[in-house]
Order: C-alpha cells, then sequence, then structure tokens
C-alpha cells in the first residue's frame, strides 16, 4: 500500500496539526535501535552514521496517518480537485509532448500512455509538486512514532539502502509525509523492486528522469496484473429498489448475472466493453450509494488501486485517464446539492472573495484556512445555517450572482509622501559590512559580483546572490539551470543603484506626492544591510533574514526573508512602529532573464485593469490576452501599472524553453516593464540589454497603496519557480 497522493495533498491545502517536538534523545535511542537491521540488510556503517547524523524527528507527520484525503474527502470533492480541466489539459499536452518515449513505454509492458500519464497527474501534478517534507526525517520519525512503525521502518530501511548504494542522493530528497517521492511517487520498497531504467543511462531515477518515472509506472501496473488491451471499469446504471449490499470491490459476478439484475451501461449498448470477453467477471461499485454514479470493475481497475489502496484514488485515476482518451467524463450525478470545483473555478472563487474585500492571498486555487474563513464569512452574509467554509458549486454560483461592490478607484493619490531621513546621505556613503560578521552556515560565504560584496548561498536544490548594498537579490539559479534573473553586465559603481537582479523599492514606488529631493523607488536601495540570521532547513534550503538600517524619522520597518531551494520566496515585512497611519507603496523590481524580450508573453493579466504612463496614467484600460511587449505605439517598451492584480503570472520563454512562474500575496499591483531600444539606449547600464530582460513587479503600487495602523505588519511575499516546457 501507497499512502496519498501528494498531488491531492497541495490540491486540497489539508492543513498539519501543529505537534511539540519529541526529545531528542527518545529519537536517538530508536535510530540506535535500527542500525543493526541496516546493517544486516547491507548497508555500510559509515552510510548509516553519515545518512542519519543530524537527524531530528518531525511529528507533524503523526496526524496525517488519519487524515488521508481519500478517506476524510467527499468523493465529488477529492474527483473535483484531481480531475478538473486544468490536469485534462496539462495530460493531454503530456501526451502529446511525450508521445515517442509512451509509445515505446506501452508496447514494452502493455499499458496504455493514458493511464501512464494519470498516474503522472495525480501523483505530482506532472512534475510540479513532490513533496517538500524530507524523506529522512519522515520515515525516520514513523519508524520510531505512532502506528504503523514496523511498516515505515521497512521504508526507512529500504531508503537507506538506495542511498548508501548511490541510487540517489540525500541531498534535497523530498517527498510526501509518509515518504513516497518522485514523478509518480514510489515508496521507497516500491522503488527498490520496481523501479527501471527507462532512459539507458545505467540509473533508476524516479525525481529527475521523466523516462525513468513513465516506465517505472508502467512496469508497476504491469507487476500489478495489468491486461493488455481491456478495459478498467465502464459506468453503469442500476435498477430502482436494487440491493446495494451486492455492490463491492471483491464480489464479482460474471456480465450475464449484472445483465440479469438490471444492470446496463449508462450510454446503452453491450455490457461488456471492446476488449474484453463476454464471460469476463467484475465487481459493482456504488462509493456514494445507490443514488450516486455506478460502475462495474473489472482487472485493470485492481491494477490501479494496488497503487494506493483507497476506491476514491483508483477512481481518480480511472476517470482521468478516461478523460485523457476524450471521454465525456462521469455522467451521473453526485447526490449532493453543492459538487465539488476544480482549481479554475477554485481561483475563481477566490478571485470573488478578494474583489470583496477577503485577506486571503493569492487566487491561485489553493484552498487555505484564510480562503475557508472567507467563504465562512460570506456563508454567514448570505443566512446560511451552519456555514462550514467549503468551496463548492453552491457559494461560487451564489457569489457570481452577488450584487458587485464600488469598482476600486484608479486614481494616483498623493499619500505617500515621504520627507528624505536626515541619515540618508551618510548611510549611502557606509562600508559594506564585513565577512566577520557572517553566520557560520554551510553554503554561506561573501562574494564579490561585479564590484559589489554579495552573500553567496549555495545549496542543493539552487545557488543565489544578494548584494549588501540594497539587500537586493543578484541571482537564482535552480540546480541544473540557467539564471532566472538578468544582471547588467556594465552596472555603475555606487551609489548609483544596482540595475538587475530584484531591487527592493521601499517605502514608495513612483513619486506620488514626493519631491525631487528623493531618491527614485525609496530610500533602502543604495545603503549597506545587514545579514541578521541564517539557517539551514533538512533538505538543504537556507533561510536568510535582513534588514536595512534604521532610517531616522520614519517611523516604519522594513525586513525581508529569503527562503532558497527548490524555489526562491521573498518577504518584505513593514511595521508601523508609530503612533499615526501610514501609507505607502512597495515593489519588488523583478528584472527576468529571458533569450528575447520581443518573443516571451506573460499569462494571468487577461482582463485586468492597468494604467499606462504613456497616458500619463490618465485612462484605465483593460488587458485582453497575454501581456508582451509587441505594443505598436513603441515595440519593446512597457509601462503600466496592472491594479486589483490577482496572485499568478507566468513568463513564456520560448527561447530559453522555460517558464518562470511569479506567485505574490500581499501585492494588489504588477508592473510591466521595459524602456525599449530607444529608451534603453539613453540609459548608460541597459543599452543593447533592453532585448534580455523584462520586468515583472510583485508591488502595491499606484492607487493600490498600504495604509498600516499603528503597530501593525503588512508582509508581500513572491515566490518564484521555473517550469520546463
Amino acid at each position: 500500500m501507497r499512502f496519498t497522493a501528494v498531488g491531492l495533498l497541495g490540491a486540497l491545502c489539508l492543513a498539519g496539526t501543529q505537534v511539540a517536538a519529541a526529545p531528542q534523545d527518545d529519537f536517538d535511542r530508536c535510530l540506535a535501535t535500527v542500525q543493526p537491521q541496516a546493517l544486516k540488510q547491507g548497508v555500510s556503517a559509515a552510510g548509516f552514521t553519515r545518512l542519519t547524523a543530524g537527524l531530528t524527528p518531525d511529528l507533524s507527520v503523526l496526524p496525517l496517518l488519519d487524515a488521508q484525503p481519500e478517506f476524510t474527502t467527499p468523493l465529488w470533492d477529492y474527483l473535483a480537485a484531481l480531475v478538473d480541466t486544468q490536469r485534462v489539459d496539462d495530460g493531454r499536452a503530456r501526451l502529446d509532448q511525450h508521445r515517442d518515449l509512451l509509445a515505446r513505454v506501452s508496447a514494452q509492458y502493455g499499458v496504455d500512455p493514458a493511464t501512464i500519464v494519470a498516474v503522472w497527474g495525480v501523483e505530482s501534478d506532472y512534475g510540479r509538486v513532490f513533496g517538500k517534507r524530507p524523506l529522512l526525517q519522515s520515515l525516520a520519525t514513523l519508524s520510531c512514532n505512532g502506528r504503523r512503525q514496523p511498516f515505515f521502518r521497512g521504508e526507512l530501511l529500504a531508503l537507506l539502502k538506495l542511498l548508501d548504494a548511490g541510487d540517489l542522493s540525500a541531498d534535497g530528497l523530498t517527498g510526501s509525509w509518509a515518504g513516497a517521492f518522485g514523478h509518480t511517487q514510489f515508496m521507497p520498497s516500491t522503488y527498490a523492486r520496481i523501479a527501471v531504467d527507462g532512459d539507458g543511462d545505467g540509473r533508476r531515477d524516479l525525481v529527475a528522469s521523466i523516462p525513468d518515472a513513465l516506465a517505472s509506472t508502467a512496469n508497476y501496473l504491469k507487476q500489478a496484473g495489468w491486461r493488455t488491451g481491456q478495459p478498467w471499469g465502464i459506468e453503469v446504471t442500476i435498477p430502482a429498489g436494487f440491493n446495494a449490499s451486492l455492490a463491492g470491490r471483491t464480489q464479482r459476478k460474471p456480465l450475464a448475472a449484472w445483465r440479469a439484475l438490471g444492470i446496463a451501461p449508462v450510454g446503452g449498448g453491450a455490457l461488456a466493453p471492446a476488449g474484453l470477453p463476454e464471460d469476463a467477471n467484475a465487481a459493482l461499485l456504488l462509493p456514494t450509494g445507490a443514488k450516486g454514479p455506478a460502475w462495474l470493475v473489472f482487472r485493470n481497475y485492481d491494477a490501479i488501486y494496488a497503487y494506493n489502496a483507497a476506491e476514491s484514488y483508483a477512481l481518480a485515476i480511472a476517470t482521468l485517464a478516461d478523460r485523457l482518451r476524450g471521454g465525456p467524463g462521469i455522467v451521473a450525478a453526485w447526490p449532493t446539492d453543492d459538487p465539488g470545483i476544480g482549481r479554475t473555478e477554485r481561483r475563481e472563487l477566490q478571485t470573488l472573495l478578494l474583489a470583496r474585500g477577503h485577506d486571503i492571498g493569492a487566487a491561485d486555487g489553493m484552498v487555505g484556512t484564510a480562503t475557508r474563513r472567507a467563504i465562512q464569512t460570506e456563508q454567514q452574509a448570505l443566512g446560511w445555517p451552519n456555514p462550514d467554509g467549503r468551496a463548492g458549486q453552491r457559494i461560487l454560483t451564489a457569489l457570481r450572482s452577488a450584487p458587485p461592490l464600488p469598482k476600486p478607484t484608479t486614481a494616483m493619490p498623493d499619500t505617500t509622501a515621504f520627507s528624505l531621513p536626515p541619515n540618508h546621505a551618510r548611510l549611502v556613503q557606509s562600508p559594506a559590512a564585513s565577512g566577520a560578521a557572517l553566520p557560520k552556515l554551510e553554503g554561506l560565504s561573501i562574494v564579490d559580483i561585479q564590484g559589489f560584496p554579495a552573500w553567496k548561498v549555495e545549496t542543493p536544490l539552487a545557488t543565489a546572490a544578494i548584494s549588501v548594498f540594497g539587500g537586493q537579490l543578484m541571482s537564482f539559479i535552480p540546480k541544473g539551470g540557467q539564471d532566472v534573473l538578468w544582471l547588467s553586465p556594465t552596472a555603475q559603481a555606487l551609489p548609483t543603484p544596482i540595475r538587475g537582479g530584484s531591487p527592493v523599492c521601499w517605502p514608495y514606488f513612483g513619486k506620488q506626492g514626493q519631491g525631487s529631493d528623493v531618491p527614485s523607488h525609496g530610500f533602502v536601495r543604495n545603503v549597506p544591510w545587514t545579514l541578521q540570521s541564517a539557517q539551514r532547513e533538512a533538505d538543504g534550503t537556507v533561510v536568510l533574514t535582513l534588514a536595512p538600517p534604521a532610517l531616522e524619522t520614519l517611523d516604519l520597518r522594513l525586513s525581508m526573508q529569503l527562503r532558497i531551494g527548490r524555489t526562491l520566496e521573498q518577504r518584505l515585512v513593514t511595521e508601523n512602529t508609530g503612533r499615526q497611519p501610514v501609507t505607502f507603496t512597495q515593489a519588488l523590481h523583478n528584472y527576468f532573464k529571458v533569450s528575447d524580450a520581443m518573443q516571451v508573453s506573460v499569462s494571468g493579466l487577461d482582463g485586468l485593469t492597468y494604467l499606462d504612463k504613456f497616458e500619463n496614467y490618465a485612462t484605465p484600460r483593460t488587458q485582453q490576452g497575454d501581456w508582451s511587449l509587441n505594443d505598436p505605439r513603441d515595440p519593446g517598451r512597457s509601462d503600466r501599472i496592472y491594479t486589483q492584480a490577482g496572485g499568478r503570472y507566468v513568463l513564456k520563454d520560448p527561447g530559453l524553453k522555460r517558464s518562470i512562474e511569479i506567485s505574490t500575496q500581499g501585492s494588489r499591483s504588477l508592473v510591466a516593464w521595459n524602456p525599449g531600444q530607444a529608451g534603453a539606449a539613453k540609459m548608460a547600464d541597459v543599452g543593447a540589454g533592453w532585448k534580455h530582460y523584462v520586468c515583472l513587479e510583485a508591488a502595491n503600487a499606484g492607487p493600490d497603496v498600504v495604509t498600516l495602523a499603528p503597530g501593525a505588519r503588512h508582509s508581500l511575499v513572491q515566490t518564484l519557480r521555473v517550469l520546463p516546457q
């Protein structure tokens, strides 16, 4: 049995219960009892010591043993989350993208491409969501705590053998809470027994190799009894008064017996689908009772069920595979007046909630605590009994037809005027902090980048560099990839702000009420910052906390946290330390590296209102389709503020064959900027470089100002993730 699909955990956003840490001594004693078993199974003594050194327990995994969504989520919600339009469209794209590979794998193992890709889609959303928990830590914790310790100890031993033998690297190896990992989420014992080398490089790598993962999945299904050319099942109708006690996966009857009981296909025709003999045995599934959808299932359903022993999981794989083949999906209605909704509808629901003033972060389709609370508030306002905060069709329909709120203003308020702090000029000339104050952390060092002192961070998942001056992210390079950010090769000497990377613009972005005596884009871009703390998480991710110096007469304080790992998370925290409300604007002025600025596009902006500097921000306009630099008035140039913007954008770059996903929270604006050829020619630190970047800035700017009460805090968060095309 394999535990919960990590893709669903992402789709449903289950919140882990917080548990106090277990005593380290008890955990260490438990690991000491594991060592003799590991040595007996061939793990070297040195390998065991190396792999378990520094391990700490994570008891937050224990409540998840009893909270698996396959058993706790209504089936209509479960399938709506996993078999939605987005997953179907993405799956069909993967079928086309890997057509030759899938044809070869299918011919070798006898499993059709749609079923293989369906497993991939449900398990990791086609490689997007592997799980964030360090595998060794999770399995070691479950081996020493909670129920099913013998099972998890076996998985821990299997993982130790794989790591010690060199099949896998422990650096950055993460997965689900229960130890499943890779594109199709194999448990370690399954990996050792079933994984195959699908790309012919002599290794079995289900984390980095899509051919290995898909071939291994097909091999698993074959070993589980998959019958080539046969269907998994067929949706059927049952007659009124049918004896539901006859249903169940293990209660098999010949098709003729089911036919005699009045069972018929939903679309009419033969009860035996193509590829199945007339005398085949089948079982009847009524997962939501006699009033819900019904299926007759065959041996191939059992093979899918073996992957993760839950009816809901097997139905998700099976019905997604049907949709990938072009099928219409489930025909019968669920026995509920409030069916589940997929990610597209969840994003629409969150957009409606944001428009109604709920602070829920990004409209990303991930229903977490903030979204549920907002839904509960709306349900109460609608007078619903027992408001439960559930994201379903009923609340979506209600908010679609709810009276609209007043349209937000697009006026550019002159309320963000700040006086130049008396100590600002002195701070600009301050020397950089010395390396002597650098926290002792593996992978952290001080380096020189084009004459600028910078903190360099090296992790198993990525490298990054942050300038001491301005606290400016200068580089982020995911493992095996290219830099996400562009840095001018002709950047000017300080105190001129560094061109490129991700400058921090604060406490104002544009001069909305500012005089000419203050620098452009704020006070912190060219003053030396301090690295306040640095720590490394179990998977190798490094977390830095930085801050600019205190600015005299300014009642705002700023700090920034960076999480450098598989993704780059940047968090600006602003605190009002004064006695009066303060209004400010801000931006993370990202310069994204691209192959050709004229060939890239950005999705996630369609339908948004923007103000254009071409028109002196005078007339609100509406974005039509994706954004690009193909503006006929001045090709290559853009200077727009998208107001009341959403929280997810995707920069598509065909030249570099990658997309960059920008997810934001606490950001109500997006600034899209490039000077274009004519403008760049006047800029010594840009010039011809304009074609190699686009600026997409997570911001609160223009009319989207932030007003902080005394003692209040505001966080602007962006997460950068590279998506292969």
